[in-house]
């Protein structure tokens, strides 16, 4: 019996996945071509534009480089974590089917979506290597593990959300707003190791800080990072996944039928 719903579970999540490269950009032709084209052109186009307007970056020899390892991991944990808050209000009509489960619309959106990311920061990152005169040296295990924490981040924060957004009200927005200053609060255009006390110390609660630390010292070997804390990031995010997961189980048929 098991195995049986296991299989189901695998055939829903697939077709939910292939649902979802459908309907990405779905109106566009190529279809989802453009869901990886799409945020990797904007953030080319921004990481050109800010490379004209700051000549050197603080640390390498091309801006372009530095601001894109800041700036993929964050919004892909920005993509994925919205994304899978609304996992289960995307696919609210197909969880009155019993072969669809609400775990089977947040694994499905959490692999479609990571998958599409690590799609994005390759295109970025060999882009901007084969173009320009970086002076990197990329190790791709330490990359892996940057990606890896982007991923988790942005699940765990994306399953709490989840929960939260059809739990209670007001939260949706006012997380809206609280996520607003993390463009300038996760060290994207600076390097934390410059930022003075006290305010260091608090900036380090910040996971996107140590994501993006890893992200930079993956592609920079004579960027030490030691602040980075894999304990920090792959803790906080397994806890809050499971915190999230367990509310999910608990209420969700409460909140579909709310």
């Amino acid at each position: 019996m098991r195995k049986h719903r296991s299989f189901a579970s695998l055939r829903a999540i697939t077709a939910l996945i292939l649902r979802e490269v459908q309907t990405s950009n779905g109106r566009a032709s190529g279809g989802y071509f453009w869901a990886v084209a799409e945020p990797a052109g904007g953030i080319m186009l921004l990481t050109l534009i800010f490379s004209v307007t700051f000549a050197l970056p603080p640390i390498g020899t091309s801006f372009a480089m530095f601001y894109a390892t800041g700036m993929v991991p964050f919004l892909g944990y920005m993509d994925i974590s919205n994304k899978v808050a609304s996992s289960v209000r995307y696919s609210m009509a197909l969880l009155s089917y019993p072969a669809v489960t609400f775990m089977d619309a947040l694994l499905a959106r959490i692999a479609f979506n990571a998958i599409t990311q690590v799609m994005v920061a390759t295109v970025i990152f060999t882009a901007i290597m084969m173009t320009s005169e970086t002076r990197t040296d990329p190790q791709m295990d330490l990359i892996a593990i940057g990606l890896a924490m982007m991923i988790l981040t942005g699940a765990a924060i994306g399953v709490m959300n989840c929960f939260l957004f059809e739990a209670v009200s007001w939260w949706q927005p006012l997380w809206a707003i609280f996520m607003k200053p993390f463009f300038l609060l996760s060290c994207i255009f600076f390097m934390f190791d410059d930022v003075p006390q006290p305010y260091q110390d608090w900036l380090w609660w910040n996971p996107l800080i140590h994501v993006i630390g890893q992200m930079r010292r993956s592609f920079y070997p004579q960027y030490a990072g030691e602040y980075v804390s894999y304990t920090y990031v792959f803790g906080l995010g397994l806890g809050l996944f499971a915190l999230g997961l367990a509310l999910l189980v608990r209420y969700h048929r409460d909140l579909q039928n709310s």
